[in-house]
């Protein structure tokens, strides 16, 4: 009988009613009054820190107040370093091609085999898989291809076979003819023994360069002793070389025709003391005098 009273004695006790008064201290005059129960007073106090704490987290959750704690990162800057991170990959993957084109071009000039040809690979495996066996010839069918080449002396088969010749690699450089990449003067000429490969040819600024031959853009990038230098990969291991230009017009893989204009006369580099072409050809991976096969 006893815990019940006291029970409901404290229950009365939190609902009874009390007055909160401020006074002025010299005149005990009333400024504020405020009536209220304890039970309410703790209701509204942890109403207002309940929606204190939700005011916090709303705070953090979705506006820039978060950055200001510890452990939480700006989201930008997550942004930012993944896509510098993909930006690192793909120049990693472009100067590792890059140094593939060069080496490959290096071996070219040495007369060395490229490396890393998936194209020769490929040929190589489809050889090997798929092998033709010829029969030879019977002794009759022989004599009567005699027979008929000597009563025609216009064979149709030899002219193929001297085109087929030309086109397989067994012509030589002087079957070739040459489009002159630039008009001009020959102000430093052909000298292996000093270490130039090519001629310098002086023309006027803004002047287009042009492809000496069919070929295909092996190397078209900038280096910082000849500047914006281009490649060019011809027929019958044949390789033109163009350095010192302002201007490249034409991209790695490209296919250009005789005479296609290729880049524009400049004077990039360190190796260079003016705007001009310095210009090399290249035959079976040694180099060769261009002024033996056109006039400049």
């Amino acid at each position: 009988m006893v815990e019940p009273a006291k029970k409901k004695s404290l229950l009365t006790r939190l609902r009874t009613r009390y007055f909160f008064i401020i006074r002025k201290e010299d005149t005990f005059e009333e400024r504020f009054s405020l009536r209220i129960s304890p039970i309410a007073l703790f209701t509204i106090t942890g109403g207002a820190i309940v929606l204190l704490i939700l005011l916090v987290i709303w705070a953090v959750a979705f506006t820039p107040l978060r950055e200001y704690i510890p452990g939480y990162a700006d989201v930008n800057m997550r942004k930012n370093l993944i896509a510098l991170s993909l930006k690192t990959d793909s120049l990693n993957n472009e100067l590792i091609a890059r140094q593939q084109y060069i080496e490959n071009i290096r071996r070219i000039l040495s007369g060395e085999a490229p490396k890393h040809d998936t194209l020769a690979q490929k040929n190589h495996t489809d050889t090997t898989k798929h092998t033709t066996t010829f029969v030879p010839p019977s002794h009759d069918d022989s004599m009567l291809r005699h027979s008929v080449e000597a009563q025609n002396p216009y064979n149709v088969s030899v002219s193929l076979n001297k085109n087929q010749d030309k086109s397989s690699g067994n012509s030589t450089i002087s079957d070739y003819f040459f489009f002159t990449p630039l008009k001009g003067y020959v102000s430093n000429g052909f000298n292996p023994s000093a270490g130039h490969y090519g001629i310098d040819i002086v023309s006027k600024e803004n002047e287009a360069i042009k492809a000496t031959l069919d070929g295909t853009v092996i190397v078209s990038t900038w280096t910082l002793a000849t500047g914006n230098v281009i490649i060019l990969q011809h027929n019958n291991n044949l390789v033109s070389v163009y350095e010192h230009n302002s201007v490249l017009l034409k991209k790695e893989g490209d296919y250009v025709k005789a005479g296609d204009v290729i880049a524009i006369v400049g004077n990039t580099g360190e190796l260079t003391t003016g705007p001009h072409l310095h210009f090399e050809l290249w035959y079976k991976g040694n180099p060769v005098n261009p002024q033996e096969y056109m006039k400049f």
